[in-house]
């Protein structure tokens, strides 16, 4: 709910200069105090909710987000994992950083950055599956098909298959009991 506001306002932007869908997208935001936590910095899953705006960004400015959308299809976030280098205060404004790191059969692979003054002080790295408002996943052949984007030359870095691999479950129908070691 807090986050309203802010994306009302990204779409209101979405005339902001164009981009390729493969640039770095960079928005900027101020810290807010619905943002922070009992510590008084900004809520670890603040960072992600935020992030998911830069995407938003990045997907309006290179058109690909009225194609996606008219064809049916929207994004879901299959992994997640982020690292904390420095903690965003109060009022502290900050630049999220958006770049498409490859593709695979099924995947999207992104990094995003939280940055002040060039200085990384947190980074992302995420899986986004496409799938249908009618059910089923979309492939990124297709995908690319319907944005008109080329993704042959998108291969994905050893470290980012790598890491798909060590944190990925079971698929959602299959079983996933929770038991610990």
């Amino acid at each position: 709910m807090h986050l309203l506001f802010r994306t009302f306002l990204v779409w209101l932007r979405r005339n902001r200069p164009g981009l390729d869908v493969h640039d770095v997208g960079r928005i900027s935001f101020r810290v807010l105090p619905t943002d922070l936590d009992v510590l008084g910095h900004m809520n670890n899953g603040v960072y992600l909710s935020i992030m998911d705006l830069g995407r938003m960004d990045l997907m309006q400015r290179s058109g690909v987000l009225p194609r996606l959308m008219k064809a049916g299809f929207y994004p879901v976030m299959a992994d997640e994992t982020i690292s904390f280098r420095r903690s965003l205060q109060p009022w502290q404004r900050f630049t999220i950083e958006t770049r498409i790191v490859g593709y695979d059969e099924k995947a999207v692979y992104i990094e995003q950055r939280a940055v002040v003054g060039g200085e990384i002080y947190a980074r992302a790295t995420m899986r986004s599956r496409f799938v249908r408002k009618t059910g089923g996943t979309v492939s990124t052949a297709e995908l690319a098909s319907v944005a008109g984007i080329d993704i042959s030359d998108d291969t994905l870095p050893e470290w980012v298959t790598r890491w798909a691999a060590d944190v990925a479950l079971p698929p959602a129908r299959g079983s996933a009991p929770s038991e610990w070691d």
